[in-house]
């Protein structure tokens, strides 16, 4: 899967506190142990699994018991095999050794270790991505006799069941990196399901899409049990209650109104920095904050346009700890120019930047005063500083940054409640505002004035801003 959209940018732990994280995780662990314990008369099959007669050593080398031991102690040795820590050196005696990747987990960079951590993540998530045992078993033995794996008796198709788990686990990234510390709450698990399988604009699900949701959540439960001991994920699994069969009796009363019982799962920090890497390998656009730090103020102001605004303010902070308050203000000003249709918007980021400058900016904003494009906003900056000795702008100044602030807000965030409000504030402030609104020599000026007449209630001021728009649009010869 590959896609060029930017997505908003991600807050990534330190990556020393990721790989101390990755270290710890069971599925890491156990595999290093296991290919510390690995020596000569360790034997492997044609696969490179342990072969069965070692399976109980490997399972109390890992202080493992219980019915599940044997298959957890043969799922570390896979993930031990697929991320390096241990080499087949002989397949045909079965000999083994430990790999070269394994020094690297207590002698090499937090680097390293994660790209160790991220091996045994795509080995893991491979795992998830297969039916239970006992089905493979069942649809082999249905392949009438031939040993071969039948698909159809299965009703598997692994490429739509790894595509199936990337969506989910994609839309769990979303919900992580957005606004509002949004990613802080653990996610209900049938949310997560019904945004996978119920269609784009189906206000009520019918039947069979409820079916299919309730079909995804079991296969999810299932998924994130396995999915955890990576650390990619903290789950709450689904209440087994829930699951009993129709004629059971349950053991206690159950509440359905409790979304808790039906699994809530969270991604964790070690967790977002793994989907990110693999969304960075699919070709998604997957930023984070502080990649800008090192550029220039051009890239910051670009780059942060589609910023919600707290991720905006982050990366901005991250940028000015580099550089000398003056220096920074003149850099972004300068940035801040232009008569693109992207100028607007990077003029807003550049006002919100100035403000975390602090009073050192000053003199950068009193050197614009009289430029054309920036005048208005170091005038609005200087004032809200409590500057003293700010000439007053002129009405051509005020109407022109009117009208970049507004082309601003709409590339910034649409046409919102906010822009709602400064819209019908600004015609019931400034009578005969389209009077001279129209003329404003601004690239912007008629799609602004468009917006105020979808946007304003009064049926009259609407009408008024479409014919300056009008106007606007027969100066500029469109």
């Amino acid at each position: 899967m590959s896609d060029s959209s930017t997505l908003p940018p991600a807050r990534l732990r330190p990556e020393a506190e990721l790989a101390r994280d990755a270290l710890s995780t069971p599925v890491l662990s156990r595999a290093a142990r296991l290919a510390r314990w690995a020596g000569p008369g360790t034997r492997v099959d044609a696969g490179g699994g342990l072969v069965d007669e070692q399976l109980p050593d490997a399972a109390a080398e890992l202080g493992l018991s219980g019915e599940d031991a044997a298959a957890d102690a043969s799922e570390a040795w896979r993930v031990a095999v697929d991320t390096g820590l241990v080499e087949v050196v002989d397949e045909e005696e079965g000999t083994v050794r430990a790999g070269d990747e394994l020094s690297l987990l207590t002698g090499g960079s937090p680097q390293d270790v994660l790209s160790v951590w991220l091996g045994a993540l795509e080995t893991v998530l491979g795992d998830a991505s297969v039916p239970d045992l006992g089905g493979l078993v069942d649809a082999i033995a249905g392949g009438e006799g031939s040993g071969e794996l039948d698909l159809d008796a299965l009703d598997w198709n692994p490429e739509a069941e790894a595509e199936f788990l990337d969506g989910v686990l994609g839309n769990l990234y979303l919900l992580t990196v957005g606004e509002d510390k949004a990613g802080d709450a653990p996610v209900p698990l049938p949310a997560l399901a019904a945004s996978v399988i119920v269609p784009d604009g189906m206000a009520e699900p019918s039947n069979d899409v409820l079916e299919q949701v309730s079909d995804a959540m079991m296969r999810l439960d299932d998924q994130f049990r396995m999915l955890e001991p990576v650390g990619l994920v903290e789950y709450q699994p689904v209440d087994e209650a829930l699951m009993a069969d129709a004629d059971e009796e349950p053991a206690a009363p159950v509440d359905d109104t409790d979304i808790a019982r039906y699994g809530l799962v969270r991604l964790t920090p070690l967790g977002l920095y793994g989907l990110r890497a693999r969304l960075l390998e699919a070709g998604f656009e997957a930023p984070a904050v502080g990649d800008l730090a090192d550029k220039g103020a051009d890239a910051l102001l670009d780059g942060t346009a589609a910023y919600p605004p707290a991720a905006a303010h982050a990366e901005t902070e991250h940028w000015l700890e580099r550089r000398r308050p003056l220096e920074a203000a003149r850099e972004l000003l300068a940035a801040a120019r232009g008569s693109d249709e992207g100028a607007p918007l990077r003029r807003l980021r550049c006002q919100q930047a100035l403000s975390l400058v602090g009073g050192a900016a000053e003199p950068a904003l009193r050197e614009v005063l009289d430029d054309a494009e920036l005048g208005g906003l170091a005038r609005v900056w200087l004032a809200e500083n409590g500057a003293s000795d700010v000439p007053p702008p002129s009405e051509a100044m005020i109407f022109w940054l009117t009208i970049d602030t507004v082309a601003a807000q709409l590339a910034a965030e649409g046409e919102s409640e906010e822009l709602h409000a400064l819209v019908e504030g600004l015609a019931r402030q400034h009578s005969g505002f389209f009077d001279t609104a129209w003329r404003v020599e601004h690239p912007a000026t008629a799609d602004v004035l468009e917006a105020m007449g979808r946007l304003h209630s009064d049926k009259k001021v609407a009408k008024e801003a479409r014919k300056a728009a009008f106007k606007a649009r027969s100066q500029q010869g469109n």
